[in-house]
């Protein structure tokens, strides 16, 4: 093989708005891939033009799959390193065969439009996730850039944000970026009724309504659950054990309502989890309540724990808050990655021997956690006192 992948960035502004760099790249190209839009921005040419079938993944694939002799042209909207295809190619060939000469992103684009500071801007895509996912970003203040899928999704970004409590962001839908048919429609959530415009767009919202943590620690009541449900002080220092951070997987197991599961994933947005529940109908809320809280995209959920573990993906982290077992545990801990985290909480007396046992064999911490919240009595108050929870937390060598 001597080909490589060549991926030029081209904006709405075409073949005006590329350096000399790309122009040359395109000019010596024996075959450029595109989709229908981009390929009609460059000039004619001796070069043999390949518009993307659909699905546009599978050609892709096609196409990386190919070994090529001679370098293939691909053309990429903007910076095809930012949200673009870019990405994907480098991960498939490795960054030894793709030489990418990147254009001016849409979030640059949308950021100059707007005079809003990049750096402090939060970027999300509804591309290739649903619209229901912006709502884990929204928070009154911050600034959000959603890249749109097609010309429906300014509408339906604008119910979300409603049905949120946010129906009074602002929200501005920029078309076309740097091209002679730039557009720029601006609104409030409440009122937006604006008519379905060009595919090629990009959402910018300016967050108005209700100011939203991901800190673990949310009430109970911000779960349906049929009393399956790790209750929100031992929550909040369960989620902070398991101490979320990118990238990382994370058994639930026993998962019930899905609590420490959907905590974990708003902590950690680049996170993932699986969960593990035997019972249908609590795997059906679980899921349920992952929607509500926008991270159902990254929820995934298996059988009973160990059975169901046999070919689960290995986790960065495990916690055990139902169904704990000594084959439970050896099953978790087997397919716990090295220097990843394992928690487990138990309230009878049979399961915290059991954890007093492992902690024996593998050390870590264990605590005896005991909670109490201020309750009427008659016409007074008193100290209502939780069922002791304790905590095992080890990290494996």
């Amino acid at each position: 093989m001597t080909g490589r992948f060549v991926v030029v960035g081209i904006g709405a502004d075409g073949w005006e708005g590329l350096g000399s760099r790309a122009r040359d790249e395109l000019t010596r190209a024996r075959v450029v891939y595109g989709s229908h839009r981009q390929l009609q921005l460059i000039p004619a040419g001796p070069a043999q033009r390949c518009a993307w079938t659909s699905p546009m993944s599978q050609h892709l694939r096609q196409v990386l799959n190919s070994d090529p002799d001679d370098d293939i042209h691909i053309l990429a909207s903007g910076d095809p390193m930012f949200h673009g295809v870019g990405t994907t190619i480098v991960r498939t060939v490795g960054a030894e065969r793709v030489h990418v000469i990147p254009g001016v992103s849409s979030a640059s684009l949308a950021c100059a439009r707007l005079g809003w500071d990049l750096a402090d801007t939060t970027i999300l895509t509804t591309v290739t996730r649903d619209v229901d996912t912006v709502a884990a970003a929204l928070t009154d203040g911050r600034d959000l850039l959603v890249l749109s899928r097609d010309e429906t999704t300014p509408a339906a970004i604008a119910g979300l944000l409603n049905a949120n409590g946010f129906g009074w962001s602002s929200v501005a839908v920029l078309e076309q970026l740097g091209g002679p048919d730039e557009r720029v429609v601006r609104g409030v959530a409440r009122t937006w009724a604006e008519p379905p415009g060009d595919p090629l767009n990009i959402v910018a919202i300016s967050c108005v309504g209700p100011r939203r943590s991901t800190a673990p620690g949310l009430p109970d009541d911000a779960f349906a659950h049929d009393g399956q449900l790790t209750k929100q002080p031992i929550r909040a220092l369960t989620v902070s054990a398991l101490a979320p951070s990118h990238r990382q997987l994370l058994w639930d197991i026993g998962s019930g309502s899905g609590s420490v599961a959907i905590e974990w994933l708003r902590a950690a947005p680049t996170g993932r989890v699986v969960a593990f529940e035997r019972d249908i109908a609590r795997t059906d809320r679980l899921l349920s309540n992952a929607r509500t809280h926008a991270v159902a995209d990254r929820l995934t959920v298996r059988g009973t724990a160990p059975d169901a573990c046999a070919d689960a993906p290995p986790p960065d982290s495990v916690f055990i808050g139902g169904g704990l077992s000594d084959e439970v545990l050896t099953a978790a801990w087997t397919a716990l990655m090295t220097e990843g985290r394992l928690v487990a909480n138990a309230v009878t007396l049979e399961n915290q021997t059991l954890l007093a046992d492992w902690y024996a064999r593998h050390g870590g911490s264990l605590r005896r956690y005991g909670i109490e919240t201020a309750a009427p009595l008659g016409t007074m108050t008193t100290w209502r006192p939780s069922l002791p929870i304790v905590q095992w937390v080890v990290d494996k060598p």
